[in-house]
């Protein structure tokens, strides 16, 4: 009993949680099978190490801030012919992070940019990344305040602690001068240090409406476009095709029913 009460203190102080909850009946199942001392110790340090890595998913996951939770295997890329889904999970590993590259989701409403960068997002956080997510209106209010609170760059230090950021719906909302100069400041200090991926129902040569001067918004484009991995999603509503086909289905469904229900009558 003494040992046990040691064990429980000492898991607790070196805070090994999964081991003070596991060590008993790994010990019982260490005994049966007939483990040695180092399998036994290597089988509680496995649970220990699996427990702490998917804690600490949980926390990026919580910390990316998601409006929705949407994985790559939610999207019906048949709807979509354009797109690679092999090429969207050898984007999920994270190399162009590390290459310091960008990704850029161009197309119309409902076409499912949002729904792919989170979806890619969510995998990349699995895979070790942290995520951040977060729409360009609210990224610009943020940035107009930190500007006025004079702390534009503890802020931006702040944020380039994020491997890779997702800027969501660039270009669905006017922004002042001010908060143009801002995001394009913000982009350009990313820039070769880390990722971005952004979403945007605009073309690039609509791209000024954003930032009202031509010359800064060749630069900017000239930098998030230099290292990037472009995905044009044009054509009809991915939303709208999708409920399009639900609704197809379901009336297959209703229609399989009464065609195998029960007959009239015979004359």
């Amino acid at each position: 009993m003494t040992t046990e009460l040691l064990l429980d203190h000492m898991t607790k102080q070196l805070r090994m949680p999964s081991v003070a909850r596991q060590y008993r009946s790994l010990a019982r199942e260490a005994e049966e099978r007939n483990l040695s001392y180092e399998e036994y110790l290597l089988a509680l340090l496995e649970v220990e190490v699996a427990t702490r890595e998917e804690n600490q998913r949980q926390r990026r996951l919580k910390q990316a801030k998601f409006p929705v939770h949407k994985t790559l295997d939610m999207y019906d890329f048949s709807l979509m012919p354009s797109l690679n889904r092999n090429r969207f999970l050898t984007l999920a590993k994270g190399d162009f992070i590390e290459k310091k590259e960008n990704i850029i989701f161009l197309g119309n409403s409902g076409t499912g940019k949002s729904h792919l960068s989170t979806g890619l997002g969510i995998e990349l956080i699995q895979n070790g990344f942290n995520v951040k997510f977060i729409t360009a209106a609210e990224l610009v209010e943020e940035l107009l305040m930190a500007n006025e609170e004079h702390k534009r760059g503890a802020f931006e230090k702040k944020w380039l602690k994020y491997d890779v950021i997702i800027v969501d719906e660039l270009g669905y909302v006017p922004f002042s001068r001010t908060g143009a100069e801002l995001l394009f400041q913000f982009f350009s200090g990313r820039y070769e240090r880390a990722s971005v991926i952004i979403t945007t129902n605009l073309e690039f040569s609509e791209w000024t409406t954003i930032f009202g001067d031509e010359k800064m918004t060749a630069a900017l484009l000239d930098r998030l476009t230099h290292r990037s991995h472009i995905h044009l999603l044009n054509g009809e509503s991915y939303r709208f095709r999708q409920s399009l086909r639900q609704a197809n289905q379901g009336v297959e469904g209703a229609r399989d029913v009464y065609d195998s229900g029960p007959s009239g009558p015979e004359s």
